[in-house]
């Protein structure tokens, strides 16, 4: 597929080893220019520019080395906010390790963490004070320096100490080993106790830089949690390698006001978000009485682009406005996307860069390009690291394995997981999918989700629940094994007469599978299924 490329394709910066490094580059190159916009501590808006923001990390990190925690684990449990970014900047600047806790986590999960971790310190925002207390009451904890973030300007003061009211800022001198544990993050899997990540600098800055090599783009409104290491590589450090400026969005209830005021280029996205982006469009069109006109848009749109007439944002220009205006392009990773909301919002003039990672890789394994991309595919190979599907069947699915400088060090505290995990160098993803001819990655479903019937068929069952989705009234669906019959559980639009229509939809959709992936049992639920803090539903719940 080729399309018109606004903004270049790779990133003109050098090769870096150590999220250090990104940071001193990013300051020295944004200088002046704006480079963060936010609700500061008094609920006001405050712009930073790059060095603004640089001399606050400076003094952070100058800090945390004064209260003695150099080669120590810091853990950091705020909601996203401009102090979360300096704060995983200033960590690392130095020999310190880090654990961004996922503020979505219940009290009693976060304590966890802080035990299984064995934490040093805690850096919290004020809504998380009373969890803080409840781990200096745990004896288990052995945290001893407690940080609180509304202190922020406080610390950054504390760590210029004599050189406060000076313009200096000192760079620091410390060695860093690239290949050294940097960040420990606790995995949010739909299944299973959270494990921890081990990565160093080098991990998180190659795929980083190799993220950005692939792909480009312009000003953002970032709102994916920061503790997710995709909104490292897809905001954080990208906005830094970049020099361009990022909104950050407190909260996902703000969006429609945030994207109006902030007119975003591109945001970064889990599919949930895209696909109610796509469903707002047409239920937007069917209000308005605008159905009709939007699908002859549609057509039209593909006509002209067959011969290199590109007028979607002239054909679409209220859905763009409604978005602010300038969006051209959504990111989106974190699980499968259908490939009708790629089709019908790039045909819309916004093109949907879909990508593939696992926190293990740092995140980011594959992508696609703007200009070399397959609908339905989670595109090619980054450049830090390579591919390979292992024992592949007879239709060339198998299991997904990478190997590079990005796949992690193991898990922490635990060897037989970190064992388990790899096949000599390669790192066992456990997705299943295969490599087309061009290079370009097809994901067919999680291994340790396939359904295994007892006549020896297996079955992905994120395969039929996308085709199920595609029944309109349908919000979610979950598809599993109840005593060796495929079930599907529906979460319906709030319909009486959508209830009635769903077995003769899923047997039009029967009809269209082989006898053995058929659905036999359906079933309805009232509420919505529970999910993980990145908003994947949980296959096991009660």
């Amino acid at each position: 597929m080729k399309t018109k490329v606004k903004y270049k394709d790779y990133g003109d910066f050098p090769d870096m080893n150590t999220v250090r490094d990104i940071v001193v580059y990013g300051a020295e190159r944004g200088g002046d220019k704006k480079q963060f916009k936010f609700e500061n501590l008094d609920g006001k808006k405050e712009v930073k520019t790059f060095n603004e923001t640089y001399r606050d990390v400076i003094g952070m990190y100058m800090y945390f080395r004064k209260l003695g925690l150099t080669g120590k684990k810091i853990a950091l449990l705020s909601e996203n906010s401009y102090y979360w970014i300096a704060i995983f900047y200033a960590v690392s600047m130095g020999n310190f390790i880090m654990i961004p806790m996922d503020s979505k986590l219940t009290d009693p999960e976060l304590v966890d963490i802080a035990v299984r971790s064995r934490c040093d310190a805690i850096c919290y925002s004020p809504d998380y004070a009373s969890t803080a207390e409840l781990m200096r009451a745990n004896e288990d904890v052995c945290i001893t320096e407690y940080i609180p973030i509304a202190d922020f300007y406080d610390h950054v003061r504390d760590g210029y100490g004599e050189l406060a009211d000076s313009d200096g800022i000192p760079c620091p001198d410390e060695k860093i080993d690239p290949d050294a544990l940097a960040y420990i993050v606790y995995t949010s899997g739909t299944t299973g106790k959270s494990k921890g990540v081990m990565l160093s600098q080098a991990n998180v800055a190659t795929d980083s830089t190799a993220t950005l090599r692939a792909m480009t783009a312009g000003r953002t409104v970032s709102f994916l949690p920061f503790n997710h290491t995709f909104s490292w590589a897809s905001s954080i450090i990208a906005g830094h390698l970049l020099s361009v400026y990022v909104y950050i969005s407190k909260s996902i209830k703000h969006l429609q006001k945030d994207f109006s005021e902030q007119h975003p280029q591109h945001f970064t996205a889990v599919p949930l978000a895209v696909e109610t982006v796509n469903k707002r469009i047409w239920a937007t069109a069917k209000k308005n009485g605008r159905t009709a006109a939007l699908l002859n848009g549609l057509k039209l749109s593909r006509f002209l682009m067959k011969f290199g007439i590109d007028l979607r944002h002239r054909l679409f220009k209220e859905v763009i406005d409604s978005l602010g205006g300038n969006l051209e392009m959504i990111i989106c990773g974190g699980a499968h996307l259908d490939e009708k909301y790629e089709r019908e919002l790039y045909d819309m003039g916004i093109q949907v860069i879909v990508g593939y990672g696992i926190t293990e890789c740092s995140p980011v394994v594959t992508c696609n390009r703007l200009n070399d991309f397959k609908f339905g595919s989670v595109g090619k190979a980054l450049e830090c690291n390579e591919i390979k599907i292992k024992d592949p069947d007879a239709d060339g699915i198998g299991e997904v394995c990478v190997r590079g400088t990005n796949v992690m060090l193991g898990y922490y505290d635990d060897p037989e997981a970190t064992e388990e995990a790899f096949d000599g160098e390669w790192y066992k993803t456990g997705d299943y999918g295969y490599i087309d001819s061009d290079g370009f990655l097809f994901l067919k479903g999680r291994k340790k989700n396939l359904i295994v019937l007892s006549n020896g068929k297996n079955v992905s069952p994120e395969e039929l629940e996308e085709k199920l989705k595609q029944i309109d009234y349908v919000k979610e669906v979950l598809v599993y094994d109840e005593d060796d019959v495929i079930t599907a559980e529906f979460y319906l639009e709030p319909d009486a007469e959508n209830a009635d229509r769903l077995r003769e939809d899923v047997n039009a959709v029967n009809r269209e599978l082989p006898t053995y992936k058929r659905i036999g049992n359906i079933k309805t639920r009232s509420t919505e299924f529970p999910k993980t803090t990145t908003m994947k539903i949980k296959r096991q719940y009660s």
